[in-house]
């Protein structure tokens, strides 16, 4: 069966190079690691725990875990890996004096990732939010790591595609010696796959443990200054946004940017940064980029592009209203708990199946606002106006739902962390 992975994996693999080929600097990045050309680390003779990361988001998460981590282990050293460049460059600033390493996580062949093994020696994996690499834990399990799914979560739409596999999945999940799963839900669909129940624990969500005060404060002053931010003109922020949720959002507040209100749009993906640029001049407003040298037109600009990674925390405590991205479109949403830690009113599209429970929790507490599906893009627009609107008109309500987002992020904060260290120490002995 692993035989048959490599094969199918291989072939997937070559019918990428063209997007390789036209996207190079998102994808070569770290290709000679990816390969298994890894810095030599050097071992002292402690165990080392290797924590993998997919992007900003996990690694995002794995800030309060990691603290824990090197807490409760002082013995162990600590290593983390990412898949994107992105999360690369965010663990490398955010982990520089809490891991021995940083570095890009292997391709899922035998050789690329038995030379990752052998470099670092991993006494215990760590795989953020379910990560399934198979040839990566069946080859992690032979070298005599213990493997563990940590904040793990499983939605339905991709417990119906790995059951189309679950042969093969439940025999790679035999190489899993624990998955602490995020709700009651998420450890059903995994043993669904074929895990062995006595493997599982729930522990929660470790991002509710990103409680406020995670942001800079001195970059919270640099962006209130240079784009001159007050409570004048409320600023909503458009967060981790996917095309073309960007125009949904500017279009839904045509008739009050600029005048009542000003945006900050941070898309989720850096190689869309230019075309969203382009986007305002279409409707005629200004747009000041964060990337550019400070000009007069910072001060007032209609738009302001986030076009820089890892400052999103750090703008969250500017802003009245947050929207967050890649739930106008069956993307499946982005994480509404860093807003909610600021205690910020936040809205979202309907498609937020990534985050099913806790948005479930958010709306029974009246913490946000979800708009319902819409038949075209028009009302998905319109749909945004209404809610920004009464929002930008109502601050007593834009308080309430950003007093009742920050106490449940508190109600929460530290137990999943905790929760999963403790499972932790048990399987470390």
């Amino acid at each position: 069966m692993y035989l048959l992975y490599s094969i199918i994996y291989s072939l997937a693999f070559l019918a990428m190079i063209p997007r390789f080929l036209f996207q190079r600097e998102k994808y070569s990045s770290g290709f000679r690691e990816r390969v298994g050309n890894y810095p030599k680390f050097k071992h002292d003779g402690r165990k080392v725990i290797w924590l993998h990361c997919v992007s900003v988001g996990e690694t995002n998460a794995a800030r309060p875990l990691v603290e824990k981590l090197r807490e409760a282990f002082p013995d162990h050293r600590l290593v983390v890996s990412t898949t994107t460049k992105t999360g690369q460059d965010l663990a490398k600033k955010v982990f520089a004096d809490s891991a021995d390493a940083v570095f890009y996580f292997p391709f899922d062949w035998k050789f690329s990732v038995r030379k990752a093994l052998a470099n670092y020696k991993p006494s215990l994996v760590l795989l953020m939010e379910t990560e399934i690499w198979p040839r990566f834990i069946h080859e992690a399990h032979i070298a005599g790591a213990k493997v563990a799914i940590v904040n793990g979560r499983l939605s339905e739409r991709s417990a119906s595609r790995y059951s189309k596999l679950r042969s093969f999945i439940s025999r790679v999940l035999n190489d899993v010696d624990l998955a602490l799963m995020q709700t009651g839900n998420d450890e059903k669909r995994l043993v669904g796959l074929g895990l062995d129940p006595g493997r599982v624990e729930i522990t929660g969500n470790v991002k509710f443990d990103q409680v406020s005060g995670s942001a800079d404060p001195k970059l919270t002053e640099y962006f209130q200054d240079r784009f001159r931010i007050t409570r004048d003109k409320p600023l909503i922020i458009a967060a981790s946004t996917h095309e073309p949720e960007e125009e949904y959002v500017i279009e839904s507040l045509d008739g009050v940017l600029g005048c009542d209100c000003r945006l900050l749009i941070a898309p989720r993906h850096p190689e869309r940064f230019d075309s969203v640029a382009k986007l305002p001049e279409r409707s005629s407003y200004s747009v000041a980029r964060r990337s550019s040298a400070p000009t007069e037109n910072d001060l007032t600009a209609d738009i302001i592009l986030l076009d820089s990674i890892g400052e999103l925390r750090s703008v969250y405590p500017l802003a009245d209203i947050v929207f967050v991205g890649g739930s106008l479109i069956p993307r499946g949403g982005q994480s509404i708990l860093e807003p909610a830690a600021e205690g910020k009113a936040i809205v979202t599209g309907p498609y937020m199946h990534n985050f099913e429970s806790v948005v479930e929790e958010f709306l029974e507490n009246d913490a946000m606002i979800q708009t319902p599906v819409a038949p075209n893009n028009f009302q998905i627009s319109e749909r945004l106006f209404e809610e920004f609107t009464l929002l930008l008109q109502n601050e007593p309500r834009r308080i309430k739902l950003g007093r009742n987002a920050k106490a449940l992020m508190e109600r929460a904060s530290g137990a999943a962390t905790e929760r999963t260290v403790t499972e932790l120490a048990k399987l470390i002995g």
